[in-house]
């Protein structure tokens, strides 16, 4: 089939085109900035050609590059927890959920697959399998809650738009390390010794494109998908990162309001350091992890037959990776192979 990617220089949207490209499809990438495609995807050893430049809210010129795809995967959006961010996430997601979708259904796409995310889906008193939308009011979890709206419009008027929801996304080959591998990056080095009560539904970069690639298929009709993964807590993820290093990683598990007042220091600090540099204690996602919601993800798993790679895999792999890219020194390298398949 061929394929329409906005978002595809991204973290997850990269390996949602290399692994649309290895299961034989034709992809055309909605790109803002061309020079980035051979970077992003050079180590996935491909090379994107067939390229419309420009933004994704630019509705006119979104609707010319559909033109002759057969399936849609919407996988851009601007995910960042920081405060210096909200304006623009609140400009962005959802005028470029409602632009994507409101064109891909116009042109008679099947599937229009929208990467979503479980922030859409947290909820204080817990999920369900129905997966009701979330009640969580911050900037990131509000911006991907009202653009799962928008898929759910068309999915209630019986379009086939396919919702899929990651969870927290780790993985290697990260262009512009994102927010969780950032984070990774500071518990590997032993300074990011805090956590908040709770846990949070995490998953494999690698299983979210393998469950879009299983949705790439007519004829279905309208479907929403939790990524295969695991809800893991402050132990699993300190007790992941130290095997993974080979070093101890102890940290204290803190509640919701005591880790926030602790976060109140550092948002002075995030307006005026740089983009690259962040330190991640950010309050919404301490009260993503403090909900502790649980998400079913067994249609996916039974559907498709995927199961989700073990976190501790996932997180080796994630840290290796990490020094390959020089954000980790080579003494934290993990000495056990890689998982890479």
């Amino acid at each position: 089939m061929k394929v329409f990617v906005t978002g595809g220089t991204g973290f997850v949207g990269s390996h949602i085109v290399a692994a649309l490209v290895a299961a034989g499809h034709d992809v055309r990438l909605l790109v803002r900035r061309p020079d980035q495609v051979p970077i992003t995807f050079a180590p996935h050893g491909i090379s994107p050609t067939d390229l419309v430049v420009g933004d994704v809210r630019d509705a006119d010129l979104v609707a010319h590059g559909i033109g002759g795809c057969d399936a849609v995967v919407h996988a851009a959006a601007i995910f960042s927890l920081r405060p210096r961010d909200a304006r623009v996430i609140g400009d962005t997601n959802v005028v470029a959920t409602r632009v994507v979708l409101g064109a891909a259904v116009a042109a008679g796409a099947d599937p229009v697959v929208h990467v979503s995310s479980t922030a859409a889906l947290v909820r204080r008193d817990g999920s369900g399998p129905d997966l009701p939308i979330g009640d969580l009011t911050d900037t990131y979890a509000r911006s991907k809650l009202d653009s799962e709206l928008v898929a759910r419009q068309h999915q209630d008027a019986g379009v086939p738009v396919v919702s899929i929801y990651p969870g927290g996304v780790h993985g290697p080959l990260d262009p512009y390390l994102s927010e969780q591998n950032n984070r990774l990056k500071w518990v590997a080095r032993g300074l990011f010794p805090i956590w908040p009560k709770g846990g949070n539904h995490m998953v494999d970069v690698r299983d979210v494109a393998q469950l879009v690639v299983a949705c790439i298929e007519p004829g279905r009709g309208p479907r929403r998908y939790v990524v295969p993964g695991s809800h893991v807590n402050g132990r699993d993820t300190f007790g992941a990162v130290a095997a993974a290093v080979g070093r101890r990683r102890p940290h204290v598990d803190l509640p919701e309001r005591l880790a926030i007042l602790l976060t109140r220091p550092m948002e002075p600090l995030d307006r005026v350091t740089s983009k690259r540099w962040h330190y991640p204690a950010d309050a919404e996602g301490i009260a993503t992890i403090a909900c502790d919601t649980r998400f079913d993800d067994s249609p996916a798993r039974d559907e498709f037959g995927l199961e989700p790679r073990p976190f501790d895999d996932t997180i080796r792999d994630t840290v290796a990776w990490l020094v390959d890219a020089g954000h980790l020194p080579e003494r934290l390298r993990p000495q056990t192979p890689q998982h890479t398949e």
